[in-house]
């Protein structure tokens, strides 16, 4: 199985505005920081927006932040959302098949799929953006960390 680009960048805009946060985030910075293309970056954006997965703020100061916290964003709700076609093969996709009554393999597939959107179901953003594989992410894609809370940290508030 291969995830569309689509669902990739959706991905891992999630992630990168996710280490960003409580900053926001630009699609151009997005898309610089991964080397993708800004039209099509801001399709997925938009999508994420009307998912209520992103919350976009327009004009001067705008940007991108998260719309939930990011333990609240499972994976594989992303995946189906963001996913055209789940159908391994045609008889899936309700393509008739001379031999799809006794198929074995289609109930195969069927239960790797569900393994598959099971282990995705598990994940949330939150633990993709985690422990030191995080910190990793940030260095690499350019973002430091977060902005401490002054009222957290015992500064004004």
């Amino acid at each position: 199985m291969r995830l569309t680009r689509y669902t990739d960048y959706a991905l891992r805009t999630l992630i990168y505005v996710g280490l960003r946060e409580p900053r926001q985030s630009s699609i151009a910075e997005i898309a610089a920081a991964y080397g993708i293309s800004e039209s099509h970056l801001t399709k997925v954006v938009h999508q994420l927006g009307r998912l209520g997965l992103i919350q976009t703020i327009r004009g001067r100061g705008g940007g991108l932040r998260l719309a939930k916290a990011p333990a609240e964003i499972v994976v594989g709700a992303v995946v189906r959302q963001t996913e055209d076609d789940l159908a391994l093969v045609d008889c899936f996709a309700g393509v008739g098949c001379a031999i799809t009554a006794p198929c074995r393999l289609r109930r195969v597939l069927g239960e790797a799929l569900a393994a598959f959107l099971a282990v995705l179901d598990r994940t949330t953003l939150a633990d993709l953006l985690g422990g030191s594989e995080g910190d990793e992410i940030a260095r690499l894609l350019g973002v430091s960390g977060p902005v401490p809370d002054p009222v957290a940290e015992g500064g004004p508030g």
